[in-house]
């Protein structure tokens, strides 16, 4: 089915979606009567009420998903332990969920629901090409952190990634998305039809290769299905080493309190990624089938279908930080830091384990109990706090673990702070 300006298809114009937009005329509207776009019909037009309840549950992605977003940006930014090499991609995660929720969710939904363009050429070109580099620079940021575990877990003696080194494979992967987004920028045009504006992609007809079924389904494998073979094979990997045996009866409290912390990280990823895996399936099927089997698509119900099909898809963006919320205590002290003020200080001792009541609380502690011994030697207080950022974030830091603190005047402090080495 081609896609240019000698016509469009109005099968296509019910899927005005943020990966595959693309606008078609001369299609049966489903009663087996044949609609030429030329007459300026508009067969999409629901009824005022229908219209309100979608509004209101796209509406409520676009508002949980950038709030929650951003305050997760907060979180990792504005607190010193929380800038590891995970959470590095957990922002960049978050930003490119926050901003395709953002630029795309609600315009994508009042051109599925009316089939009508009203944003100009510019945007029409900025809704095509955008989704696609976002959605890619999701996935490959979640694939990003598998293999980061991997690497962490199976192979720990090897080196890790470093801040620098971290900022350049998130360029990298931006780059790349923008790379596979740029055809879609390139032939997207805007069309006027007799009593509404198209936006659509015009792609380049050829006798012998079909581009727009190839570009499709490069796009589906590359975005969808590839990364997540390579996820869950790095997380059956480390699943099978995490959770396969039990641990050993003679093993210190602190390799326990590792383990149990790596088990905790590592499910939460799962989570994380199982819920993409199951919000895209239906939006890379459909698209899919529409491609090869475009017939299942002229009947006047596949609106509703496509309207449901988007908003899974775009809801994948605000569950992420309801995610790390209930499963993750680091991230459950700074929201309530941002939405509760009941224990704001509380909140905050969590996420910097820095407050000189918190750590004195805890030497007392130590002292009291002297469970066990330990010799450290003296630490300069710049190497101190370089080693402390890059202790992990992402873990549920419920575990004691010993350490110096350095009091400003030369001397230390042994201290028992709850976070662990997981990572």
């Amino acid at each position: 089915m081609s896609v240019g300006a000698r016509g469009f298809s109005q099968a296509d114009a019910r899927s005005m979606d943020p990966l595959y937009n693309t606008t078609d005329c001369n299609a049966a509207n489903g009663t087996n009567v044949s609609v030429n776009c030329s007459d300026g019909f508009n067969q999409f037009i629901q009824p005022v009420w229908q219209i309100t309840l979608w509004a209101v549950a796209y509406c409520s992605i676009v508002a949980v998903s950038v709030v929650g977003n951003v305050v997760v940006i907060w979180i990792i930014l504005a607190h010193k332990r929380m800038r590891t090499v995970t959470n590095y991609f957990l922002v960049n995660l978050a930003v490119a969920e926050a901003s395709m929720s953002a630029f795309n969710t609600v315009i994508n939904f009042v051109y599925a629901v009316h089939n009508e363009w009203y944003f100009g050429l510019v945007y029409c070109r900025f809704h095509n090409f955008f989704p696609i580099a976002a959605i890619f620079a999701s996935i490959y940021s979640m694939t990003a952190i598998a293999l980061d575990r991997y690497m962490a877990i199976i192979h720990p003696l090897q080196q890790r990634l470093s801040s620098t080194q971290t900022r350049v494979v998130i360029t990298v992967i931006w780059m790349l998305a923008l790379l596979l987004a740029f055809p879609q920028y390139h032939f997207s045009s805007t069309a006027l039809l007799p009593g509404r504006t198209v936006c659509y992609i015009d792609w380049p007809e050829n006798t012998t290769v079909d581009f727009k079924k190839i570009y499709y389904v490069c796009v589906a494998l590359l975005i969808y299905f590839l990364p997540l073979c390579i996820m869950g094979w790095a997380y059956t990997t480390v699943g099978v080493t995490l959770w396969a045996s039990a641990i050993p009866g003679d093993s210190s409290e602190h390799y326990k309190e590792q383990l149990i912390a790596k088990r905790k990280v590592v499910k939460m990823m799962i989570v994380v990624v199982c819920t993409f895996a199951v919000c895209w399936l239906p939006y890379h099927i459909y698209f899919l089938l529409h491609q090869f089997f475009p017939e299942l698509f002229e009947q006047r119900y596949i609106q509703q279908v496509y309207l449901a099909i988007m908003w899974l898809a775009m809801s994948s963006t605000m569950y992420n930080p309801i995610i790390y919320y209930c499963l993750n205590s680091r991230f459950r002290a700074g929201f309530q830091q941002v939405f509760c003020c009941c224990a704001p200080t509380a909140a905050k001792e969590e996420l910097e384990l820095k407050s000189p009541r918190y750590l004195q609380t805890q030497v007392s502690i130590y002292r009291a109990t002297r469970i066990e011994t330990a010799v450290f030697p003296a630490v300069h207080p710049a190497t101190s706090e370089q080693t402390e950022a890059e202790l992990p974030s992402v873990a549920d830091h419920s575990q004691p673990h010993v350490e110096v603190i350095s009091n400003g005047t030369g001397s230390e402090t042994l201290s028992k702070s709850p976070h662990s080495t997981s990572q």
